[in-house]
């Protein structure tokens, strides 16, 4: 079940666009809902590097430029220490590419998500000690890795964390920082930083915009960077607003006129004719993803950083087979888990805590997520660790919810834990399990209507306001994503003149809606079985696909997206449908 609202703009839209002649009054009002002024649309709509914060303003940042200048002079040994996920992949390149301008002597190591778990580790300072490491840089962990920097630095190997994660705070809420030589992560206390939702990969751009600053370096080839901080800024699903989306922008920009054999690869495999935020998120992303889950996170970073073309599409083939098998797995574990929730009932807590032996511990994030969508509830799903008698997993939270805040509450029930407020990753032994969730589900303090999804819809419209300019105005606002969605619309009482299922395999409704004189075909791509079923419901039939034609007030509510959609060299608007009633 969900709930519609229409978004209030609390007098914005008459405040800040009273004298505006640019915009139709609908993409003002997008404008107004997302907060954007009049006075701030110029540097929305067409955001530019110059218009870029100064890096200098992160705390510890000065103090890190002066210890990477120093390795470089010196000719020192520098290794990057990334993630096996997306950010943490093109963050590590990001630093990898940024560094090599500058120097040869710079490698990189990315912990196995199984061996290691997340993070710099020991075995990994270990490692960097016998290769004769000066300077180890971490990009997208490390706010959280206390011992390991500690370590690090007892065997006089110099660490700087860059990081984007949420801090730890000790009981009279002072922020908990890791003993490094330096600490950049907007979200300390302390950082003055005006721009705090940066991902792992723009932090680590941030610390190279400075390196090129000091040192002179090449613009054009820094900015050409920006096409793998655009992968991770989507892929970590941060706010794409700000200086996120400068990076998104230009980096779709780069990644489509791309030199890089790594890119054009992996797009050609996928069979994408333009890069889009979608086919990041959908596309790119899980292939560098399935990498880090099933394999070596390394061959995602090898793929962007080896110039050999036959090597290269070995990488990217191997890419798209991992993430062919990690579908599969995936679904196979949402079946035994979603089951194993019908059985136990767990479903119906108010904090759904799963677990399931045999799912492999790398995609109880996916998971996870998947559940959480379904019931609409913060969901924890755990896997078998390799450590005997432990568990590990991933948690996802709805909006409103924060997840690692409430897991802090119960920190002394966990082995490890991070993450923020919508995700985190944890291992607990295994004994800790029925405890947890008793807890987390004994003092929710909420009502039953903070688990019911809230779509907000920009404003309600006659299908007849619709027109070729509105829709292709609408282009200004991309690239869309969280605190920059994709324009909704609602509209009530259309009528369903036409309906059928189409695609290879039947999972596709198409409309045609009307509404008076004006008509529409419409698409709804997702989750097809649910409203089949609620119009049977609606309308008692047994198959309205094939019986709609006998229903006389087939009148629906729709939330749509429009679009222009070009076929045989024949423009049309077409509604892309999220919900009906």
């Amino acid at each position: 079940m969900k709930k519609w609202f229409i978004k209030s703009d609390n007098g914005y839209t008459k405040d800040n666009f009273k004298n505006n002649s640019e915009f139709s009054y609908i993409t003002a009002q997008l404008l107004a809902n997302r907060k954007i002024s009049y006075k701030e649309v110029k540097n929305f709509l067409y955001p530019n590097f110059d218009n870029l914060h100064n890096p200098f303003l992160m705390k510890d940042l000065e103090i890190a430029i002066d210890l990477i200048i120093d390795a470089i002079d010196n000719d020192l040994s520098i290794r990057i220490v990334g993630d096996y996920d997306q950010d943490g992949n093109s963050a590590t390149v990001v630093l990898y590419k940024g560094l090599s301008y500058f120097t040869k002597n710079v490698s990189y190591a990315i912990p196995n998500r199984v061996e290691d778990g997340y993070g710099i580790s020991k075995s990994i300072v270990d490692d960097a000690l016998l290769d004769g490491v000066d300077l180890i840089i971490t990009c997208d962990n490390g706010t959280t890795a206390f011992e390991s920097v500690e370590y690090c630095k007892s065997k006089n190997i110099s660490i700087i964390v860059t990081d984007h994660h949420e801090l730890s705070f000790d009981e009279n809420n002072n922020q908990i920082l890791p003993k490094a030589c330096a600490v950049v992560n907007p979200h300390r206390v302390d950082c003055n930083y005006p721009f705090k939702e940066l991902c792992g990969a723009g932090v680590a751009f941030k610390l190279m915009q400075a390196l090129y600053d000091e040192l002179g370096g090449n613009e054009e080839y820094l900015i050409d960077l920006i096409q793998f901080v655009a992968m991770g800024t989507v892929c970590d699903v941060v706010d794409l607003v700000d200086e996120n989306r400068f990076f998104v922008k230009k980096g779709l920009e780069l990644l489509n006129s791309s030199k890089n054999l790594g890119v054009n690869k992996l797009k050609e495999k996928n069979n994408i004719n333009k890069i889009t935020a979608t086919t990041l998120g959908f596309k790119i992303g899980p292939c560098i993803n399935a990498a880090g889950r099933l394999d070596s996170a390394s061959v995602g970073i090898e793929l962007f950083l080896e110039d050999d073309e036959k090597l290269v599409d070995e990488y990217a083939e191997k890419l798209i087979l991992l993430n062919e098998e990690r579908k599969d797995l995936t679904n196979e574990s949402y079946k035994r888990v979603s089951d194993s929730l019908t059985k136990s009932k767990f479903y119906q807590d108010n904090i759904i805590v799963v677990y399931d032996e045999e799912m492999h511990e790398s995609i109880a994030g996916i998971v996870a997520g998947r559940i959480k969508d379904y019931y609409y509830k913060p969901t924890l799903v755990f896997a078998k660790a390799k450590e005997e008698g432990f568990l590990k997993g991933s948690a996802r939270s709805i909006e409103g919810f924060d997840i690692i805040a409430k897991l802090r509450e119960f920190s002394y029930l966990f082995e490890k834990l991070g993450g923020h407020s919508m995700a985190a990753g944890f291992s607990i032994k295994e004994e800790n399990l029925d405890i947890l969730r008793k807890k987390l589900n004994e003092d929710i303090n909420v009502s039953k209507d903070f688990f019911v999804e809230k779509i907000k819809i920009d404003c309600a419209l006659n299908l007849n306001l619709l027109k070729f300019n509105i829709v292709d105005e609408l282009k200004l606002l991309e690239p869309y994503g969280k605190a920059n969605p994709e324009p909704l619309f609602g509209t009530k009482n259309v009528f369903i003149d036409s309906l059928s299922l189409i695609g290879k395999n039947k999972n596709v409704i198409k409309f045609k809606l009307s509404e008076k004189d004006v008509e529409f075909t419409a698409i709804i791509f997702s989750n097809y079985e649910k409203y089949i079923d609620y119009l049977n419901k609606k309308f008692n039939t047994e198959n309205f696909v094939l019986e709609y034609d006998k229903v006389d007030n087939r009148f629906i509510d729709i939330l749509y997206t429009p679009i222009i959609n070009e076929y045989m060299n024949t423009k049309t608007i077409q509604l892309l449908i999220k919900d009906i009633r």
